[in-house]
């Protein structure tokens, strides 16, 4: 099986205006992303999968970071309960479809970035059309069904898959690109799988699993450092600790096997 890979920094020019210039200066005088990476960026399509704890503060940092196009796909509408962690909303969000609630401030943070907005769940039956449109793929969901659909779609298509996770003081980050794929680290949904909305989950760690998610993407984006591919990083927010382990490919895997 081929490894995924993300769009190539040389294949195409783009071209930036002063004002974009000045946007992403702090980027661009990076000698890992220069101009090279910041065409790469802006041609970019990112899909973010679930815009709650991980995928809200990810979709502030890629778009403000100047990826092209991004895609939001979550179903859900905003609570009230969301928002001591998901800052991408607002008070007067609340009960609106999250997509489009995010897409107005994506668009308020960036103009130069598309916004695709998708107001639906992604299931194993949508999940290949709608992935196989983008170069990146974001997972921040909380449910095993949808991580299962979101990893298997990525495999198919080649895609590669950068996975976040959180709850109570903990959070993991991973990046999975052909093989081994996610489903290689978890065979199979745990029985006693905890949800935020059932053990909690400190607002603060959200930004911070979703900061580094997005950080995985402009890597893979860019050709920049050493993205976690095959790795996962573990953070402990209470300790204020995190250690990366390897994850091994299992031969048996129904998706990379």
């Amino acid at each position: 099986m081929t490894q995924s890979s993300a769009p190539s920094p040389a294949s195409g020019a783009v071209r930036f205006s002063d004002e974009e210039v000045d946007r992403y200066a702090r980027q661009l005088v990076l000698s890992e992303i220069g101009g090279p990476g910041q065409q790469a960026l802006k041609r970019a399509r990112v899909l973010i999968v679930g815009l709650g704890g991980v995928g809200a503060p990810a979709a502030l940092y890629l778009a403000a970071a100047g990826v092209g196009t991004l895609g939001l796909i979550d179903h859900d509408a905003v609570a009230l309960s969301n928002l001591q962690r998901q800052i991408i909303f607002t008070t007067a969000d609340a009960e609106r479809p999250k997509v489009e609630a995010g897409a107005a401030r994506l668009a308020a943070l960036n103009p130069h970035v598309a916004v695709e907005p998708l107001v639906e769940r992604l299931t194993p039956d949508n999940a290949r059309a709608v992935i196989e449109r983008f170069d990146v793929v974001l997972d921040g969901t909380d449910d095993f069904e949808t991580r299962f659909a979101v990893n298997a779609a990525c495999v198919a298509a080649g895609k590669p898959l950068v996975s976040g996770a959180l709850g109570r003081w903990n959070g993991q980050v991973g990046v999975f690109a052909g093989r081994p794929c996610y489903q290689c680290l978890v065979p199979e949904s745990p029985p006693d799988a905890e949800t935020c909305a059932r053990v909690g989950v400190v607002g603060a760690l959200a930004g911070v699993i979703g900061a580094m998610a997005a950080l995985e993407a402009i890597k893979l984006i860019t050709d920049a450092g050493e993205p976690l591919t095959g790795r996962l990083m573990l953070y402990d927010g209470l300790s204020g600790t995190s250690r990366v382990a390897k994850v091994a490919a299992d031969p048996a895997c129904p998706i990379c096997g």
